[in-house]
């Protein structure tokens, strides 16, 4: 909830001078021929960046500096219906204005490296806007009285000392003796589930085959499943594992594209969507170098996965998909291949194989704040995209800032809270508003693409018996 602009504008600019181009874009939908994942992701919300609506005041203690800065609840508009609202745990990073977030494991965040991770979750179990009886929550803190805006303010103070592990103190008496009371108290409750994933998200395999299964895994009760365009074209199915032809799943299905025997060599996607609360503690984040976020509460809300699949007659038949992996410091790379020929793929200069039937996962490492592009390309006309900006690290943990943040948050409403229904989910009740979702019967793309450095990755040219 920080906005550090000559920060912010120094880290944006090293990653486009160290890769000599600026661009943005979004992928919409996989043709037959290609198919993009941009960021790597297996599904769950997507959402934009609202602003800060609930909060008070909060002083960082940095480098020998006292900086006053807004403290609370941010808002954030669900793609096609619902809205969330959530903490920051990423204190001296800036946010970008109506930056575009998407629902993260923890492991492709600043939060894999952090023990206390779990403690911040414990803190928005156990605190507002989750415990909505301010007097019973101000008693526990032992403070007098806490408002909508102290109680957030305490709340923001005490995961920042988990997330960023700083210096930091509410203004407010009240809001501080909350701060204090969750910091003493917390403690290391397990990382919840994706309000909805897809297991593996690409699949491959020989035409006239059922490709997959492909696992749906959901806290909906139940998700609509479309398939592209592309699918359409080929003749190709939705199916169960008995070869029925299903429309909507539940959590723990096993979803299979049943195609033709006599489909030309091609591929198709998939795309899973519901309507659901995200699970408090679920992280978000932006590959607009926008602050990384942690879910305090929802309304029912839309969330979508999208899964491909690819075949062949004969020769190698690779399925790829990639998720960054803040543990190793880069972008997990996953190629199976399910032909009869092997497959092999240039990553960062050297070539990998994957035999037939098999599975292989390389780590291409990407330096943080840096962006980058990955292109996979195979027989057929196959090619696969992944792009996006690496952001493992908080300010702190990398320990090379001594910049002193801005006392404005941004972006943010003046006066602190503003006032709305939020009915049906379990948002604090200022700041937010409960909209219906549409669930949408067509094949989306939920993401926007940061530009940046770019890595090409190239399968070796196909002999003449491919």
């Amino acid at each position: 909830m920080i906005s550090v602009r000559r920060r912010g504008v120094a880290r944006l600019a090293a990653a486009v001078l160290a890769s000599g181009l600026v661009a943005a874009g979004a992928i919409a939908t996989a043709s037959t021929a290609a198919a993009d994942d941009t960021p790597p992701s297996q599904g769950g919300a997507a959402a934009t960046l609202s602003g800060l609506r609930t909060f008070d005041k909060a002083v960082i203690h940095d480098n020998g500096k006292d900086q006053e800065v807004g403290a609370g609840l941010f808002e954030m508009a669900v793609d096609n219906g619902g809205s969330i609202q959530t903490y920051c745990i990423d204190l001296h990073n800036p946010t970008q204005s109506k930056a575009q977030y998407n629902e993260k494991s923890w492991s492709q965040t600043s939060l894999a490296n952090n023990s206390d991770a779990g403690k911040i979750n414990w803190i928005l179990q156990n605190s507002y806007p989750q415990v909505n009886d301010l007097t019973a929550l101000a008693k526990k803190a032992g403070s007098d009285a806490l408002s909508e805006k102290t109680a957030a303010a305490g709340t923001q103070v005490a995961i920042w000392r988990f997330s960023d592990h700083a210096k930091v103190d509410a203004v407010d008496p009240a809001a501080e003796k909350l701060a204090d009371y969750l910091e003493k108290n917390a403690q290391n409750l397990g990382e919840p589930k994706a309000s909805l994933s897809l297991d593996p998200p690409a699949v491959s395999g020989k035409a006239g085959d059922r490709l997959g299964p492909i696992k749906v895994n959901t806290n909906a009760d139940s998700v609509t499943l479309t398939p592209g365009t592309d699918a359409a074209s080929s003749g190709v199915k939705l199916v169960d594992k008995s070869g029925k032809a299903i429309t909507s799943a539940a959590n723990g299905s096993e979803v299979y594209f049943d195609v033709p025997a006599g489909a030309s060599d091609g591929s198709a996607s998939l795309t899973v969507q519901a309507a659901t609360k995200v699970p408090v503690g679920r992280a978000f984040a932006s590959d607009t170098k926008s602050q990384t976020q942690i879910l305090a509460g929802s309304s029912e809300s839309t969330v979508s996965a999208t899964a491909t699949a690819n075949w062949a007659k004969k020769g190698a038949i690779p399925a790829i998909s990639a998720e960054k992996d803040c543990a190793k410091g880069g972008v997990d790379i996953t190629a199976t291949n399910k032909g009869d020929e092997a497959f092999t793929f240039e990553l960062l200069g050297q070539k990998y194989t994957v035999e037939a039937g098999q599975s292989k996962t390389v780590t291409a490492p990407v330096k943080e704040d840096q962006s980058y592009k990955f292109t996979i390309t195979g027989p057929n006309g196959f090619e696969k995209t992944f792009s996006g900006v690496l952001d493992c690290k908080t300010a702190s943990s990398g320990g090379s800032s001594s910049d002193t943040p801005s006392s404005q948050p941004s972006p943010a409403s003046a006066g602190g809270s503003t006032g709305g229904d939020t009915t049906g989910g379990d948002l604090a009740e200022t700041g937010s508003s409960s909209n219906t979702p549409m669930i949408a019967g067509i094949a989306v793309a939920l993401v926007a693409v940061g530009g940046g450095a770019i890595f090409f990755v190239r399968k070796k040219k196909a002999t003449a018996g491919e």
